[in-house]
């Protein structure tokens, strides 16, 4: 309601981004929205259609997946896309690390107050932290292979962090993603102090390999290694956005970090449930988590989802 106020950053807990995204693009704002954008079916598809009045009204849109926006990445996924270990044919990616903040309940916060401040450990406000973290290597996963998957096939469980004050979130997932020219891109991400971290993407051809922002390997041929000075891309993903503006052709990344959240959410779901999940029957899927009304007050929230008794709605 504020013209003066051009752009605006979606920073809240991210089961409130599609419902501000397209508020701020329905008031005529450019928006910087953080990933992920959205932490069920129903608000994904919110993002893309947020995204395509974006288009009409000639607003901008950049999302916090800022590998998009970094030299290293750049370079060697264009070099990728245009051939240089052949056709892909298989791809892993990791998000292993250990457990992040918590938030205490204190006395006389409510359960939606609790559940809004410590929101990554409830799958409701935060997606659980395959959807909210392993987010970014998926999204590069897709952008290399120039879609989004077709099927999710997985496992995961809360074998360490098992406390109440965790919420009821999973620690760890596996997952194999199915594309639709065959590729299969296997997947981790692990929330559990004292284990081996990895944080990388890889990806090999019918020529040769690469980890995605620094070198490529090609089976008797020339290989390549990214040896500038990077930039800081939480930097130059604001940058480009702001560029794009005023050259009169503004940044619209809506689609693509709704891509790549929905990558998660059926990895997600398919461990949940114990089901492969299939990406059309999730975009048809009524889905959506979180409260019918915002009051601070009562939320129960659901136990630790059990494969093979929860069900994807």
């Amino acid at each position: 309601a504020m013209p003066e106020v051009n752009y605006v950053i979606l920073a809240t807990p991210p089961h409130f981004r599609p419902m501000h995204l397209m508020a701020a693009i329905q008031a005529g704002k450019h928006v910087f929205v953080e990933k992920p954008v959205a932490v069920d079916p129903t608000g994904v598809r919110l993002v893309i259609e947020a995204g395509e009045l974006a288009k009409q009204k000639k607003l901008g849109i950049a999302a916090g997946t800022q590998r998009r926006h970094q030299i290293s990445y750049l370079e060697t996924i264009k070099r990728l896309q245009d051939g240089a270990i052949g056709d892909m044919v298989y791809a892993r990616s990791y998000w292993n690390g250990g457990e992040i903040w918590v938030i205490d309940r204190e006395p006389g916060w409510t359960d939606l107050e609790w559940q809004l401040r410590n929101w990554n450990y409830f799958t409701w406000a935060g997606g659980d932290h395959i959807v909210e973290q392993h987010v970014h290597n998926l999204d590069i996963m897709n952008w290399i292979i120039g879609t989004h998957p077709i099927k999710a096939t997985a496992l995961g469980g809360r074998q360490a962090r098992t406390d109440k004050r965790c919420g009821h979130i999973y620690d760890h997932f596996a997952v194999e993603f199915e594309y639709p020219n065959g590729v299969r891109m296997f997947s981790q991400c692990r929330q559990i102090n004292g284990c081996e971290g990895k944080v990388e993407e890889y990806v090999i051809g019918t020529k040769g390999d690469s980890n995605c922002h620094g070198w490529i390997r090609v089976k008797g041929g020339e290989n390549w290694r990214f040896r500038q000075a990077d930039n800081n891309p939480y930097r130059q993903e604001h940058e480009d956005l702001i560029a794009s503006i005023r050259a009169g052709a503004p940044l619209n990344e809506a689609r693509n970090v709704a891509e790549s959240t929905m990558t998660g959410i059926i990895g997600r779901e398919s461990a949940y449930s114990g089901q492969s999940v299939e990406w059309d029957a999730a975009m048809n899927s009524n889905l959506r988590l979180g409260p019918e009304k915002y009051e601070l007050g009562s939320l129960p929230f659901p136990e630790v989802a059990i494969p093979g008794k929860y069900k994807f709605a």
